[in-house]
C-alpha cells in the first residue's frame, strides 16, 4: 500500500489562508501527484485534484458530507442542517425539493427579472460619474431572486438584505472582522427568512405556488413531517444567497470582455460563442475554491488508504486548470468548449457528478441563464468605459474578486 505524500508543516491553516485558490495545486506539483495529505484546522485532511479524484469524490458509497463542513463555514456560508450537509435519502428528497425549482420556464423567468431589474437601473447609471458593477449587480439580484422567489422586501428593506447575503458569502474563508459580519449576516438572515416561512404556514403571507418561498414552507419530508423552521430558513437561504453569489461571475465576464475584446463581437453575433464564453468565464475564473467530505468507511483507491472519517478536500479551481485536462489552463479560451462533451467530472466550478441526486450546485443552470443575460446587457444594450482601477484577481482572496469591484463610466444606453 502506497503512503500519501504529506506535507511537512504541523498545520497548513495559515498556509491555505495565504495560497488560497492554489494551495492544493501548489502541494500536489510539489509532490508530483494530485493528492496528499495535511493538517488543517488541526484536523488531518487528504487534498486531491483531477478528473478521477472528482468521480471518486462524488460516490456517496464512499464519502458522506454529515459533519464535513467545518463550523466556521457553518456559522456563516451554508448554515446548520441544509441540503449541503445532507446524506443518503434525506439529501435525496432535499435535492428533489430545489431541482423542482429550476424548470427551463423558471430559470428564464429569473433571467428575465435580472434584466429587468438592470434596465430599471440604467438611468441612474447613466446619471452617475461612475458605477462599480459588483455592488450593483448584488442589489439587482437580491431583488430579482426575492421577486422571483416569492420573498416580499420591505420598503428600505434591500441594502440590509443584499450585504447580509454577501456577508455570508465573503466571510467563510475569512477571519477576524469579516467573519463576524458573516456569522451577524447569517444569524439576521435565518431570522427573517424562518419569520417568513412561519408567515405562509399562517396563513399571514401567500406567495405564488411553485416559489421558492411557498415550496419550502409546505415541503414535508419522506416521514410526512415540514421542516423545522431554522433548517427552512436555511434552505430559503439556499436559494437567495448562491444567486447573489452569481454576482461575482457578472464581474469576472466584465473584466473577461475588457481583457479580450475581440469576444464582444463574437458573442453579441453569436449565442453559441456566447454559451463558449459563459463557460470559459466559470472555468478561468476564480469562484469557491474546494468542497469538503467524510470517508464513509475504510476504501483503498489507486494504492492509497483512505481511514474511515478522514476529511477529504476536493480542489474545485486547481481541477478545471488542471494542465492533464485542459490545454494551457491560464489561457482565456472560450473556443475550448467547442464541441465539449459535457463530463461532469472535468468542469467543476459548481461541484461535479449528477444534478438530481449528487451534490452538483441546483442553481447552475440558474448561473448560465444570468451570466449570458448580464454578457447580452453589457454588449448589447449599454457602452461604458472602463477608467483606470485595480483589476488584479487576487488568488489569495477567497472567493476573489477584482480589487476594484470592477468600476465603469461613462454609461450610455445604446439600445
Amino acid at each position: 500500500m502506497a503512503t500519501i505524500p504529506t506535507d511537512r508543516s504541523p498545520d497548513s491553516t495559515l498556509a491555505f489562508l495565504r495560497a488560497g485558490y492554489r494551495f492544493v495545486s501548489q502541494r500536489c506539483e510539489r509532490h508530483g501527484t494530485d493528492i496528499f495529505q495535511t493538517r488543517l484546522l488541526l484536523e488531518p485532511t487528504i487534498c486531491l485534484r483531477g478528473r478521477a479524484a472528482a468521480e471518486l469524490f462524488y460516490d456517496a458509497d464512499r464519502f458522506v458530507r454529515a459533519g464535513a463542513m467545518p463550523g466556521r463555514g457553518q456559522r456563516t456560508l451554508t448554515g446548520r442542517g441544509g441540503v449541503q450537509g445532507l446524506d443518503g435519502d434525506a439529501h435525496h428528497d432535499r435535492k428533489a425539493m430545489f431541482m423542482s425549482l429550476m424548470t427551463p420556464t423558471a430559470v428564464r423567468r429569473l433571467g428575465q427579472l435580472f434584466v429587468d431589474e438592470w434596465q430599471a437601473r440604467l438611468p441612474a447609471w447613466e446619471l452617475a460619474g461612475t458605477v462599480t458593477l459588483h455592488t450593483e449587480v448584488a442589489s439587482m439580484l437580491t431583488r430579482a431572486v426575492c421577486a422571483w422567489a416569492g420573498v416580499p422586501l420591505a420598503a428600505g428593506e434591500l441594502d440590509r438584505r443584499t450585504a447580509d447575503l454577501q456577508a455570508m458569502i465573503d466571510s467563510a474563508a475569512a477571519l477576524g472582522p469579516k467573519h463576524w459580519r458573516g456569522r451577524l449576516g447569517r444569524l439576521r438572515g435565518e431570522h427573517w427568512a424562518g419569520d417568513l416561512v412561519e408567515r405562509v404556514r399562517g396563513g399571514s403571507l401567500s406567495p405564488p405556488d411553485g416559489t421558492a418561498l411557498r415550496v419550502i414552507a409546505e415541503h414535508r419530508d419522506g416521514a410526512g413531517h415540514r421542516l423545522p423552521r431554522r433548517v427552512a430558513a436555511v434552505e430559503l437561504l439556499n436559494v437567495l444567497r448562491p444567486t447573489v453569489a452569481v454576482t461575482r461571475f457578472v464581474v469576472f465576464a466584465a473584466l473577461a470582455l475588457h481583457d479580450h475584446p475581440a469576444w464582444r463581437q463574437r458573442v453579441r453575433d453569436d449565442d453559441e460563442a456566447a454559451g463558449k464564453f459563459v463557460q470559459e468565464v466559470r472555468r478561468y475564473y476564480p469562484f469557491f475554491p474546494v468542497t469538503v467530505a467524510r470517508v464513509r468507511r475504510d476504501f483503498d483507491w489507486q494504492g492509497y488508504h483512505f481511514p474511515q472519517g478522514r476529511r477529504v478536500l476536493l480542489d474545485l479551481y486547481g481541477t478545471d486548470h488542471h494542465p492533464e485536462l485542459w490545454p494551457e489552463p491560464e489561457r482565456f479560451r472560450p473556443e475550448r468548449f467547442a464541441g465539449w462533451p459535457g463530463d461532469p467530472f472535468t468542469f467543476i466550478p459548481q461541484g461535479g457528478g449528477g444534478h438530481l441526486t449528487g451534490h452538483r450546485c441546483a442553481g447552475e443552470w440558474i448561473t448560465i441563464e444570468l451570466m449570458k443575460r448580464a454578457v447580452a446587457l453589457l454588449t448589447e444594450v449599454v457602452r461604458y468605459d472602463v477608467p483606470p482601477q485595480d483589476l488584479a484577481v487576487d488568488l489569495s482572496r477567497m472567493p476573489a474578486l477584482p480589487g476594484s469591484g470592477f468600476v465603469v463610466s461613462a454609461v450610455r444606453r445604446v439600445r
